[in-house]
């Protein structure tokens, strides 16, 4: 895929992106960052833009470790259910051929008392 370059404004500043991702999509993610960085800044207006960014990129890192975390779980929990799933189908085809067995039994033994 052919990247492109996307600029995007985040503080005043802006920066020249070359990605492989959607335009749009980079723009949003510039969009997102300014507006974190301004919330920041109008919380603490003493904060450089240098400090700013540093919060952010720490409150974004926590929600990345976070969201991944969660993930891991997610998925852990998944394959807890297949594992159970699976587990439950075996019991299933053995205490189908029980009963298969045992039909067959009923079945002789009927057989047995009318001959």
């Amino acid at each position: 895929m052919e990247k492109k370059k996307v600029q995007i404004k985040i503080c005043g500043a802006t920066y020249s992106i070359l990605t492989d991702d959607n335009a749009e999509y980079v723009e949003e993610l510039g969009e997102f960052i300014d507006s974190e960085m301004k919330n920041i800044s109008m919380g603490n207006p003493s904060l450089s833009s240098i400090q700013c960014a540093v919060l952010v990129a720490l409150d974004q890192a926590d929600s990345s470790r976070k969201a991944t975390a969660a993930a891991d779980n997610l998925r852990a929990q998944i394959k807890d259910y297949l594992e159970d799933s699976a587990r439950a189908r075996m019991e299933v085809d053995v205490a189908r051929r029980e009963i298969e067995r045992l039909n067959r039994e009923i079945s002789n033994l009927r057989e047995k008392l009318n001959s």
